[in-house]
């Protein structure tokens, strides 16, 4: 069992210090996400839009892995940040340590991969990081990861482990596949409204994530069929099928996000990640094929619909209390 959380590297000295404060209350479970991307209005509020994110990203990386290796008095200094304790260090009351996290040298990191042939794969694995493919890109550039992250570990003298390879996926299981199919493709469908969303933002400049080959036309791209080849949905036996099919797909991989979207029916969404694991337990899936990890998408959750935050956290909870079985490892 693993907490996952998603951070936005703003205050490189604040992520740190909260990071390694979430490790020690998770009691060495942490498991340390980051990435450059986020809303574009998010990027447009800390007036950094138009700003190099990338090279922000990997100046604030470096900079907190320096503060956990490192110790006071603090002098790290870059081109978008400069991190001092010196004036105010006083170690005969600890005064100006920054914390340092439970596990060592650091939580394991995980980037999210959202490109095509994604040269960051490569870098974060050289590094010793793992990939997350995102849920939103197509089964022929999810494919495209694997061998930019071979890549990656071999220049670090390392063994390329599918058993690391995190992959994103949206799905929903019911009952029958009526159930699930109406669920998906409603005009009321958290999921139908996820994808929309992202849709909308992509035709900007970034469809090809949504496209199986690079010259499709943009024409060709269409809601519907973004919805039909990116969620997995139906009965239990359906979706071990559409699974194992896409797993063939993109090759064997270690762990299988599954995407948490809102909650339009609070019953039928338990049921979803619940039936999941149950079935795969079934076929004897254990944690080497089926890790079950629950992201709470901050552009859905709290950005879009930050009303329904608590309600998602309480209902979490509910899940976790009265499925202790499948939960009894997990905090929240």
């Amino acid at each position: 069992a693993k907490a996952l959380l998603w951070t936005v590297l703003i205050v490189a000295a604040a992520v740190a210090a909260n990071i390694a404060m979430l490790d020690h209350m998770l009691d060495g479970r942490f498991i340390f996400g980051i990435s450059p991307g986020g809303l574009l209005s998010d990027s447009e509020a800390f007036g950094v839009l138009d700003a190099d994110r990338g090279a922000m990203f990997l100046e604030a990386i470096n900079a907190v892995l320096a503060i956990w290796k490192g110790e006071p008095p603090y002098n790290i200094e870059g081109k978008y940040w400069n991190i001092k304790i010196e004036r105010q260090f006083m170690p005969e009351i600890g005064q100006g340590f920054l914390p340092k996290p439970l596990q060592k040298p650091h939580p394991p990191i995980v980037v999210t991969a959202v490109a095509p042939f994604s040269k960051g794969v490569t870098e974060a694995a050289a590094r010793g990081w793992e990939p997350i493919s995102a849920n939103f890109l197509m089964p022929e550039w999810v494919k495209s990861h694997w061998p930019r992250y071979v890549e990656g570990c071999q220049r670090a003298g390392r063994p390329a482990d599918p058993a690391n390879w995190r992959v994103a996926k949206s799905i929903f299981v019911a009952d029958d596949d009526k159930t699930a199919a109406a669920y998906v493709n409603d005009a009321g469908s958290p999921y139908r409204y996820y994808y929309s969303q992202l849709y909308t933002k992509l035709k900007r400049g970034r469809l090809e994530l949504f496209k199986k080959r690079r010259d499709q036309p943009d024409s060709e791209v269409t809601l519907d069929g973004i919805c039909k080849e990116l969620v997995i949905h139906g009965s239990p036996d359906k979706v071990a099928d559409e699974i194992l099919k896409f797993r063939e797909t993109v090759g064997d991989f270690g762990t299988l996000l599954y995407a948490g979207k809102d909650w339009r029916d609070v019953t039928l969404a338990k049921r979803s990640i619940v039936r999941t694991i149950l079935h795969f337990r079934s076929l004897g899936w254990g944690d080497r094929e089926f890790r079950f990890l629950i992201p709470i998408h901050d552009e859905l959750v709290w950005s879009v619909h930050q009303d329904l935050a608590v309600p998602f956290i309480r209902d979490a909870h509910r899940i976790m209390v009265s499925h202790d079985d499948i939960f009894k490892r997990c905090k929240l």
